[in-house]
Parts: structure tokens; C-alpha cells; sequence
């Protein structure tokens, strides 16, 4: 195993965890900042390193998009955007770790990173620890919850499956070298880009 490349995606992840923190510390709303630009790098990314079938990561992207400017960035959505947020970053994190030390089971050709181990560790580690933070903040522990947390999963595996899709297109190991360990931004936020199309549709119509 590739410790060097392990180690500097956990100290990435690690990091991003800190800035977000930082942040809502001092005003959740400039979340919203920092999300649109985020938004516009990966867009500028697959826009310099994609060279075929260009228009539609571009379109999935941009359609992510539409979507996150439809949650209205106030205190209403502080606890559930946060319980979001760390929903994709336990599950993208721990499903890495788990396959990365105990995967064998390939479970599909276009992510062949992707193993059986990983992803059922990644998903019970998630909803065990995302029970946890749901109980720390104070949310009602019902059925709403536990689908709130099983769509967040199951979009976040999609969302990786779906940005595989696109890097094989196109003959690609990574979307880009921007980040040590991560494989670009379009790489190291594909479970966000899908997820918070349904977290948007979550919280503004069920």
C-alpha cells in the first residue's frame, strides 16, 4: 500500500475539516462563499483537463450547482447543513480507509479502487458516528433522520461512482495535480458535487 499518498489524503482531509470549522465558527453564512468557489474551481479544472465528452461532467456540475443555490444560507439550516457535511466527509473518509487496509472485493470496473470491505465499512462507521453527532446536536433520533442519513450516504457513493465514470471517459487517473494524495477537487469532492442535490431537494421539500 501506498502509505506517503494514504497519509497525505487523511492530513487533507483533515485540514479541509479544520478550515470548515473555522468558519462556521466565525460566521456560517460565509460557508456560502466558500462553497461557490469551490464550485467554480472544479468547474475551471474539468474545463482545463477534460477533453472528451467535456459538456457532460460540465452539465453535472452546473446542475449541482442550481441545486446548492436553492438552500438559503441562514441558522435555520446550521445543524443539518453541518450533519451534511460530516455525513460525506465520514463516509468518503472511512470508506477510503477501510479499502485502503482491508479491501479485496472489487464491486465495479469503472472505480476499481472501490471494494466491498470499503464501502460497508465506510457506511456503518458513517451511521454509527452520524448517530452520535445527531444526538450531540440535538436532532430527534426517527425514521426522518435515519433516511436523511441513508439518501446522504447512498448520493455520496453515487456522486464517486460518478466522477469515475468521467475520468475513465477521458483516460484519466485524476481530474487534476492540485491536491497532494486527492486527485484534484473534481476528485476530492465527487461525493459533495451528487450529495447536495439531495440534501437541497431534503430539506426544501420533504
Amino acid at each position: 500500500m501506498d502509505y506517503s499518498n494514504f497519509f497525505s489524503r487523511i492530513f487533507f482531509s483533515f485540514l479541509f475539516i479544520i478550515t470548515y470549522i473555522i468558519i462556521i465558527s466565525y460566521n456560517f453564512e460565509l460557508i456560502f462563499y466558500l462553497i461557490f468557489l469551490l464550485f467554480f474551481l472544479i468547474f475551471f479544472e474539468v474545463f482545463l483537463n477534460f477533453k472528451k465528452f467535456i459538456i457532460l461532467p460540465l452539465f453535472y456540475i452546473s446542475l449541482s450547482f442550481l441545486f446548492f443555490l436553492t438552500i438559503d444560507f441562514d441558522l435555520k439550516i446550521f445543524k443539518s447543513f453541518n450533519l451534511f457535511i460530516l455525513i460525506v466527509i465520514f463516509f468518503d473518509t472511512f470508506s477510503y480507509i477501510v479499502g485502503k487496509l482491508f479491501g479485496k472485493y472489487k464491486i465495479i470496473k469503472i472505480s476499481p479502487q472501490k471494494t466491498l470491505e470499503g464501502l460497508l465499512g465506510g457506511f456503518f462507521i458513517t451511521v454509527f458516528l452520524s448517530l452520535i453527532i445527531s444526538y450531540i446536536l440535538d436532532f430527534s433520533l426517527n425514521i426522518k433522520l435515519f433516511i436523511f442519513i441513508m439518501l446522504i450516504i447512498f448520493s455520496a457513493f453515487v456522486g464517486d461512482i460518478l466522477e469515475s465514470f468521467f475520468k475513465r471517459k477521458n483516460n484519466l487517473k485524476n481530474s487534476s495535480e492540485i491536491i497532494p494524495g486527492h486527485g484534484g477537487l473534481f476528485d476530492r469532492f465527487d461525493s459533495f458535487l451528487f450529495s447536495i442535490i439531495f440534501y437541497s431537494i431534503f430539506i426544501n421539500f420533504l
